[in-house]
């Protein structure tokens, strides 16, 4: 497939995902700060470990220009970028600040249940599979937070939360430093290894690079269900 097919088809998938039963609970549970709090940190869990999942997928790929982008992909999430310049957790922990939380807690979180499942499966695909299933597993769950790709279902993922924080807790949308990097960042994300797919992920491999991210994007609804459900035990008042 070409860059157009690889965008259109996983454009498809990752709608019907962001419609899916787990997801449409995900974005229904009502927020308060303590259920936002475990919400940020276990996120803070995740983006921590996508750092590991990438370097794995590096590893794993002998293409020189395939690591360059991982290389390009990363200094924006772990150095410095246009909104952090002490990378992504920073906006973690400057979001967390605001519902009350120190620096320090957001380290020391533990995930829950579902939480440790769905990273130690990311880990095991990006390091036991091939490098384009790895790939593909980590560059779709980028595509969640796509505006362009979800405006009619509500937006990606961190413009929908954020506008269910703003309407339960009055949080304004500058006030989200990570929400507000991610509706962005991840549009740009979302474009640049696509090339790469249509390039290497020919014949056989197209397809496993598909099951990979039908794969990953069951393995998020699995991961956003179990963060929906964390939240809804704890008290809204």
């Amino acid at each position: 497939m070409q860059v157009a097919e690889w965008r259109k088809t996983i454009g498809e998938m990752v709608r019907d995902h962001m419609r899916s039963a787990e997801l449409e609970h995900y974005f229904s549970v009502k927020m308060n700060k303590p259920r936002a709090q475990l919400m940020i940190t276990q996120l803070g869990l995740y983006i921590r470990h996508r750092r590991d999942c990438w370097a794995l997928v590096s590893a794993n790929c002998p293409v020189m220009g395939v690591k360059q982008a991982i290389l390009q992909h990363e200094y924006g999430e772990v150095i410095k970028d246009q909104f952090s310049d002490y990378g992504h957790l920073h906006l973690i922990i400057r979001q967390a600040e605001k519902l009350g939380m120190t620096p320090q807690e957001v380290i020391d979180t533990k995930p829950i249940a579902t939480t440790t499942a769905t990273l130690h499966a990311w880990a095991w695909i990006t390091h036991a599979k091939s490098w384009i299933e790895g790939l593909s597993s980590l560059t779709v769950t980028e595509w969640t937070n796509d505006d362009r790709l979800l405006k009619d279902l509500g937006g990606g993922h961190s413009t929908r939360m954020g506008k269910r924080w703003t309407e339960d807790m009055g949080i304004a949308w500058r006030d989200m430093p990570n929400f507000v990097a991610h509706s962005q960042a991840d549009e740009e994300h979302s474009d640049m290894f696509l090339p790469f797919l249509e390039e290497y992920a020919t014949g056989e491999k197209e397809n496993m690079a598909l099951d990979a991210v039908k794969e990953s994007l069951d393995l998020f609804a699995l991961y956003r269900e179990g963060v929906a459900r964390a939240m809804e035990k704890i008290p809204l008042n």
